[in-house]
């Protein structure tokens, strides 16, 4: 069973940056897709970006798109995934959450079979 933890959430004001952290317990392919996603209270949740771990090709929200970058590293082995947030709104205030799942397709996939538990993030004056 794969376990995935974020970190790096906080408070910060509007044009501030973030950089979120999404390690994994194990990946035993490379084709696994890894996306973030974020949830406000009242709202649905929103897909913001994901990842291919086998080639590294992205995919962006339009609403995060220029001012978010997902990216991934090795770190004692094992793989972490990155979102770099940067000018950052209010209204990406929300519980940010990373998720995995086997994917072959170029697009996100519609459903993820593992989730952390979630990061607040908190972009207030």
């Amino acid at each position: 069973q794969m376990q995935l933890a974020e970190s790096g959430g906080g408070l910060v004001q509007p044009g501030g940056s973030l950089r979120l952290s999404c390690a994994a317990s194990r990946f035993t392919s490379p084709y696994y897709n890894i996306g973030w996603f974020r949830q406000v209270p009242g709202k649905g949740r929103e897909g913001v970006s994901c990842i291919k771990l086998i080639d590294g090709a992205t995919n962006y929200a339009e609403s995060v798109k220029g001012r978010f970058t997902i990216s991934t590293d090795k770190d004692n082995g094992r793989t972490i995934v990155y979102l770099r947030m940067n000018n950052l709104e209010p209204e990406d205030t929300g519980v940010y959450y990373c998720a995995a799942t086997l994917w072959h397709g170029n697009n996100c996939p519609d459903s993820y079979d593992y989730w952390g538990q979630g990061t607040q993030v908190t972009v207030s004056s």
